[in-house]
């Protein structure tokens, strides 16, 4: 290749030839041959860089600059590649199909024939469960919150808000057969928009209710939870209650966009990325503190920020009605409720590419279960974060701070996790031989974390009397 008088095949910022550069082949099919000679780090600090001039074109509606970032990124992505590589293929599909959007009938033609079934549903959420130690985690600590709880309780009535996974139940059914005092009569409503999951989880929760001989009653509530009427979730007189909700609540915070929000600039979010080119990808990913903060202004908690959506607060107030003994909440520790495509794109980068360097650190590049994962779960997580909005756009996650001015303004007050349940947590982490996973506690709640990255956070409530 023929380069410029002091210029560097490595190190030049991709804006030199994007937007404007078109695209020509060159040898393999690459207009620039000396990309596939990168090192992983050079690679993936370069993806970062294009992924994000890319994503400014789209927001920016240049369609055709961002085609031809998608063709550079094209040559270098890879959905069985390196944690940079995979993230790239996705995230470009994100942005293909918001940019196809603007087509509807195209958008619509290409997306027809597609057939989403309960059993890759149930599939891929078992492969999450298997691979990564998150919903282990999260089962354990929720478990061993509702047993500190309901401790002494004859008559135990716990709701999951998806019931789709038995295998938290069936640990707690098992720890609560050995109790000194003997099992409660444990009553499990399930909510979930599938009847034949619920009816798979009430089998096999019964069946290991019989084996333990406790007096059990699963309660199957088929509805989606944005359609769930509360005032049916009758409580018993004598039952003590208890929530579960994982990685669910976000859902709620659809269409009442909080338009009091600025939106950020993104320019000098750019420009800093751009400045960036000397450091090592992990560096940037995580470590740059300061950049972390600035990709989320919205994030400034007022009492504004988190009262917007009424379909949350609604469904708040009402669990709140019923009194419960203990409300437990999973959820992702990360921004993706942001106003504008660049603030999700760039705190989306973040979050993924801590989860995907997971998988890259326990699983091998060429296992099927991961790349499963990555495509069913995360890569449509990222295309529903990216590519939608309105009501379409499910996965608004939110970070801890959030959560708890929504669950406090709602009436709950907070419920210290024990010192016992970060104790199991961690080890069950020694247990499976997870290396770089730390749990912290933040004021009583535990998040999990990637090395320093934290990406999950636990947080438990009960029901509190207004004053």
């Amino acid at each position: 290749m023929v380069q410029e008088e002091g210029s560097s095949s490595v190190t030049s910022s991709p804006l030199q030839f994007f937007p404007w550069m078109p695209v020509s082949p060159g040898v393999g099919g690459s207009p620039y041959p000396w990309l596939r000679e990168l090192k992983s780090e050079e690679r993936g600090l370069y993806l970062i860089h294009l992924l994000i001039a890319c994503a400014n074109q789209v927001a920016l509606g240049s369609i055709e600059n961002a085609n031809i970032g998608l063709e550079h990124i094209s040559h270098l992505a890879s959905p069985d590649g390196d944690t940079m590589q995979r993230i790239a293929a996705y995230f470009t599909e994100a942005l293909a199909d918001r940019m196809l959007k603007g087509w509807p009938g195209l958008h619509k033609a290409l997306n027809s024939t597609k057939i989403s079934s309960v059993s890759e549903e149930i599939l891929v959420k078992r492969l999450f469960f298997e691979l990564c130690p998150f919903l282990k985690l999260s089962y354990l600590i929720t478990n061993q919150a509702i047993i500190e709880a309901m401790e002494g309780e004859k008559m135990v009535h716990i709701i999951d808000l998806n019931s789709s996974e038995p295998a938290q139940w069936i640990n707690l059914l098992q720890t609560l057969s050995a109790r000194p005092e003997g099992p409660p009569h444990l009553r499990i409503t399930g909510i979930h928009e599938q009847k034949e999951v619920l009816e798979q989880m009430a089998l096999r929760l019964t069946e290991e209710a019989e084996k333990l001989d406790i007096p059990f009653q699963f309660n199957p509530v088929v509805s989606k939870l944005e359609n769930l009427d509360i005032e049916s979730l009758r409580v018993k007189t004598g039952e003590a209650l208890a929530v579960s909700s994982v990685l669910q609540l976000h859902c709620l915070l659809a269409t009442d966009e909080e338009n009091q929000r600025s939106p950020p600039s993104t320019s000098k979010n750019l420009q800093k990325v751009f400045h960036l080119n000397q450091r090592t990808l992990g560096e940037w990913l995580e470590k740059d503190s300061s950049y972390a903060c600035n990709l989320s202004p919205d994030s400034a908690l007022s009492p504004l920020s988190v009262s917007a959506s009424p379909r949350m607060g609604s469904f708040l107030t009402g669990i709140w009605g019923l009194s419960p003994k203990l409300m437990v909440v999973t959820e992702q520790e990360s921004n993706h409720n942001g106003l504008t495509l660049m603030e999700r794109v760039l705190e989306a980068l973040n979050f993924y590419a801590a989860l995907f360097d997971c998988l890259e650190s326990t699983v091998s590049r060429a296992s099927m279960e991961r790349l499963k994962l990555e495509k069913m779960l995360f890569g449509e997580e990222i295309k529903n974060i990216i590519a939608c909005e309105g009501t379409e756009r499910k996965e608004r996650h939110e970070k801890l701070e959030k959560w708890i001015l929504r669950l406090e303004l709602a009436g709950f007050g907070r419920v210290p996790l024990s010192y016992h349940g970060r104790l199991q947590a961690t080890r069950l982490l020694h247990s499976y031989a997870y290396d770089g996973y730390k749990i912290k506690d933040e004021n009583g709640c535990l998040v999990i974390c990637w090395q320093d990255r934290p990406l999950f956070s636990i947080s438990a409530w009960r029901f509190r009397r207004y004053e």
